[in-house]
Parts: structure tokens; C-alpha cells; sequence
């Protein structure tokens, strides 16, 4: 039985047929099927774009009525490779369906050549970039019901369940106020996530101290201290077993201290960039070298953990303090001159209105930073769900990395506004001793011990040629690599799964592309590069303790701790 929304053949076939002739009346018109005009070379003056477009457009339905006579064409417009929007086969073989995507790849190049050939300054230019594939993504034909092949079947096939399915979670969702990524009732923070064994074995106000149960019988002497970033529960690096940072670093003989950032409440109002800096990293630093008695600690940081624990040891050798044998960076950002797509959010007017808002003490709410995050990429973390949650009436599937991305963290207003000033708007940190943190005056050429800096390809938070330079920032010798995929996969990359691949050993100077251009790649997870680089910083080979913590920081509860908890809806 045909479903009642497919249009009839025989009719496509008439409409195409009845504007043949006009459409080959067009002067210089190209012949039917072909599609070197989606090729050309992109126009740079609008009238120019408005020509190549209706040249395209022609092309189009030539190739359409051609299709319609029985002779196969190249489409003019195709999908992107990885473009998931489009597999239905009605998009392909319905000449309706056909059309509608092709017309719609037309107008979303033309959007974005406009852009392009605009004449803006850099910050403007990339501000309508953004914008533009925010348009752009959220009038993709496959986003309504209306124009979505698989959901008018579904609704057909299901007699309307799937509609009425996909309105319970629409307005479920509105209650929650996000978009359900994932089955949330499939995970629980210290069942079957965040499961390794340790203690907790320091806490205050703002982080707890998780010590790991070793899992060799000899360790580095000098542990490894991770912190990573505030915005983001820890457990990214916990997830399960086969894919869990920490327990990767414990197989390889290494003592593992995680802090466990606290999400803010009205309590922390007032906290400050320095209190994160003082009685965050530095204090981690401190007990974890107390406990484990060794002369320094390797210190971890991800993201913006990267760049508090690089303020950090900026502070402690601007003071003497020499507890760092090295420093692991990974997708973090030093100097933030080209901040990618998060830069579009930041400007004058709008950190000088937060400043009055939460400057002096308030929270910024974690779902709000989270759904920035879902805007960088909004075709794999918004519209996928819109179209299966509220157009399909399907539940998400259970993710573990996207259960996580969806337990958002609160921030202190002071901290967080102090954090956007200067850095993203100002980039005062690269600068040296423009900076006083903890009343120290800050350079971050004082980090001379050796540095490991991870950067990845496809990073749409931290763009890995911003990362790369702060390899001209520090002091030590450093280590680039560049890993594949994002700011999340790229560093989750398990040992064991000996996915993907990274680049190393290029010309470390002021150009990223000459370093890409001598580097070498290398398959497989940038893990065990990491832990080979690492060893020789851990020191001598010691008995690994049976017992957590020492007799001032004793065990207070088991990991993964209650702080990590504390939801921030």
C-alpha cells in the first residue's frame, strides 16, 4: 500500500516535463545531468554569487527533468561526507525528496558564500560565519515534519504513535529545559560510571582530592595530579573501565590524584579566579606531594583545568616553588587571540553586562554554558535529537560521554567574568607579568620544567592552532602532538580500541602549519606516546602503598566523592 505522502510519480514526471522546454530557453543553459557547475570556482562579488547561484539552480532542474526521462545525472549539490541528515533513500531516489535537499545544499552554499565574499573585519566576518550556519542548520528540510521522509513514514506506519510519542517528549523536555541526549536513567555516577577505586582524601570548600587504588605493585615515585576543567564534572576521564583515563594511567604504574571540582552554589557566589588558582590547583599539588612523599608531582590539566593549572605553576616558580617535574596540556588554550567559535559570545558589551549581573558574587548556570556547547556543533548535538526525539517519538539510546555532557556545572560569577575578560577578551594571560594572581605577578615563561601539549584536529572549543602556541609560550621543552577528532573524542581515545592516529616530532616554531607540515602520523591512541614521554618525569620505581592518603589526610569517603554529585538542575 503507497503511503498517502508520497507524491505519484506520473505526477513529477508531468511537472518536470511541462517547464523542459522553458528552463532550455535559458541562454547558455547546461545540458541535462550535468553537474560541472557545482564545481566551479566560488564567486567573489555578489552579483557574481547571484549568477553562479541561478546557473546552479538551472543545472538543477535540467539534471531533475533528465532524471525524470529515464537518463541518470550527477546531483549539482551532494551532502557533505559525514553529513547524517540525508540517508533516508527517499532523498535520493524520490524526485520530490530529490529536489528538496538539492535546493536546499543551493541555498545553504549561497548563504554561506555570502558571508565570505562580504567585506568585514575578521571578528564581524567570523560572527556571521557562525550565525549564518546556525541559519543555515536549523532550516535543513529534515528538521521538520512536514518535509522529514522517515517521519511521515514512521507516523504512517505507526497509525500517528510516533506523533503522539514525540509531543510526551517534547513537553517532557520543556519541563526539564534541554533536549534529551541520552537514556540518563541508564547511568548513575559511581555504579556503572566513575567507577575506579580510591578515597577521597582532602576536601574544602571548592574541590575534593580523589586518590586512585594503585593497580601495580610498583609506581612512579612522584604521582600524577590532574585537574580538570570547572566547567565539566571529572568523570570524563572515569567513564567505564575500557575507556577510562585513570584507569589507563594506574595500569601504567602511576599514583593518580583527580580533583573533583564542587558545583558552585549560593555558597560559592564570591569565588574568585584565585581561589580556583590558590585553593584549587596549588592546594591539590600540595597534599597530593605531602601524601605521596615524593620531591615533585606530574601535573595534568584539560581545557580551562589546563589553563588554571598553568596559572598555577606560573605562580609557584614566580615564588620559588619548584613541586613540578612536568606539565601535561591537553586542548587547552594559553593564548586566546583566535578562540574559535566560542569568541562569537564574547565581547565588550556583553562580559561588561555580566560583570554588573554576577561580577560581584552570583552563579552562571551550567545549563547555559552547556547549550553553547550544543550550538558549536548543533547537527551532531541538537537537531539529531530534535528530529528523533520530537519527530520520530524515539527514546535517546543510552551514552555514557553523553550522559556526561549533559551533567552540567555551575560557575562562581566572579571567577567566571574575571575568566572571560581576560582571556577571551583581552588575552592578557600570554602576556608577561600583565597578570597578578594570588598576588604574584604572572609569566608563563616561568614554566621550565617539560611540557606535553595536546592538541586536537578537529577541536571546535579549543582550535589546535591556538593550543600549539603555547609551546612559544613556556619556558621547558615541549612536546606537541595533534591528535584526531575533537575536543572530547580526541582525548578519550582508549589505548586497548587503538583507534584513530596523532602527528608528532615536527619543527616546533612560530608556524603551526610548518609544524603539521614536518610532523609525523602515527596510528593509533596518543595514550601510550603520552605515557612513554611521562615516564622518565615519574622518577624512580617505589613499592606502590596499600593504604590511601597518610596520617594527616586520611580517607574521607570513597570515590567518586559526594561533591561530583550535586547536579546542577
Amino acid at each position: 500500500m503507497a503511503s498517502p505522502f508520497t507524491i505519484p510519480d506520473e505526477f513529477v514526471q508531468g511537472f518536470f516535463k511541462s517547464g523542459q522546454n522553458l528552463m532550455q530557453a535559458f541562454a547558455g543553459a547546461p545540458r541535462a545531468g550535468h553537474a560541472s557547475t557545482g564545481n566551479m570556482d566560488v564567486p567573489k562579488s555578489l552579483p557574481q554569487l547571484q549568477a553562479h547561484y541561478w546557473q546552479q539552480q538551472m543545472a538543477l532542474w535540467m539534471g531533475m527533468m533528465a532524471n525524470a526521462a529515464g537518463q541518470a545525472g550527477e546531483p549539482v549539490a551532494a551532502p557533505a561526507r559525514g553529513d547524517r541528515r540525508f540517508h533516508a533513500d527517499e532523498w535520493r531516489n524520490n524526485a520530490w525528496y530529490n529536489l528538496l535537499k538539492q535546493t536546499y545544499l543551493l541555498n545553504a552554499r549561497l548563504l554561506g558564500d555570502m558571508v565570505e565574499a562580504a567585506d568585514l573585519d575578521p571578528r564581524a566576518k567570523q560572527k556571521a560565519r557562525f550565525f549564518a550556519r546556525q541559519f543555515i542548520d536549523s532550516m535543513s528540510p529534515a528538521n521538520f515534519a512536514a518535509t522529514n521522509p522517515d517521519a511521515i513514514k514512521l507516523a504512517f506506519e505507526s497509525k500517528g504513535e510516533s506523533v503522539k510519542a514525540g509531543l510526551a517528549n517534547l513537553l517532557e523536555d520543556l519541563k526539564r529545559g534541554r533536549i534529551s541526549i541520552t537514556d540518563e536513567t541508564a547511568f548513575e555516577v559511581g555504579r556503572n560510571v566513575a567507577v575506579s577505586k580510591g578515597s577521597v582524601v582532602f576536601e574544602n570548600s571548592l574541590f575534593q582530592l580523589i586518590q586512585y587504588v594503585p593497580l601495580t605493585e610498583q609506581v612512579a615515585q612522584r604521582p600524577l595530579v590532574i585537574v580538570p576543567p570547572c566547567i565539566n564534572k571529572f568523570y570524563i576521564l572515569d567513564l567505564q573501565p575500557d575507556n577510562s583515563f585513570v584507569r589507563f594511567a594506574c595500569e601504567q604504574g602511576q599514583t593518580v590524584f583527580v580533583v573533583s571540582w564542587c558545583n558552585p552554589d549560593a555558597e560559592l557566589a564570591k569565588t574568585t579566579w584565585d581561589d580556583y588558582v590558590e585553593q584549587g590547583a596549588m592546594k591539590a599539588i600540595e597534599i597530593a606531594k605531602a601524601i605521596s612523599g615524593a620531591d615533585k608531582v606530574n601535573a595534568v590539566g584539560w581545557c580551562v583545568g589546563g589553563t588554571i593549572v598553568s596559572s598555577a605553576v606560573a605562580v609557584l616558580r614566580a615564588r620559588g616553588d619548584k613541586s613540578l617535574a612536568s606539565l601535561t596540556l591537553l586542548t587547552t588554550m594559553l593564548d586566546f587571540r583566535t578562540p574559535g567559535d566560542l569568541g562569537v559570545f564574547i565581547d565588550e558589551q556583553g562580559v561588561s553586562q555580566r560583570e554588573q549581573a554576577i561580577g560581584q558574587g552570583g552563579i552562571y548556570p551550567g545549563a547555559e554554558l552547556g547549550f553553547v556547547f550544543q550550538t558549536l556543533r548543533a547537527n551532531d548535538l541538537i537537531w539529531p535529537y530534535v528530529v528523533d526525539n520530537y519527530l520520530k517519538g524515539k527514546s535517546p539510546d543510552a551514552f555514557d560521554l553523553l550522559y556526561w555532557n549533559g551533567d552540567s556545572t555551575n560557575l562562581p560569577g566572579p571567577m567566571y567574568c574575571w575568566y572571560l575578560r581576560n582571556m577571551y577578551l583581552e588575552n592578557n594571560l600570554c602576556v608577561p607579568n600583565r597578570l597578578t594572581m594570588c598576588d604574584t605577578s604572572v609569566d608563563l615563561g616561568r614554566i621550565d620544567m617539560p611540557s606535553y601539549v595536546l592538541a586536537t584536529q578537529d577541536d571546535h572549543i579549543v582550535p589546535w592552532r591556538a593550543a600549539y602556541r603555547t609551546t612559544q609560550l613556556v619556558g621547558g621543552k615541549s612536546q606537541f602532538v595533534l591528535g584526531a577528532s575533537g575536543h572530547i573524542a580526541g582525548v578519550i581515545n582508549p589505548a586497548s580500541k587503538n583507534k584513530r592516529s596523532y602527528w608528532i616530532d615536527g619543527a616546533l616554531r612560530d608556524d603551526s602549519e610548518h609544524w603539521l607540515e614536518s610532523a609525523q602520523a602515527v596510528p593509533g591512541s596518543w595514550w601510550t606516546h603520552w605515557m612513554k614521554w611521562l615516564k622518565p618525569q615519574g622518577g624512580k620505581q617505589v613499592p606502590a602503598r596499600k593504604r590511601l592518603g597518610n596520617a594527616k589526610h586520611k580517607p574521607i569517603e570513597p570515590a567518586p566523592g559526594r561533591y561530583v554529585k550535586a547536579r546542577a538542575d
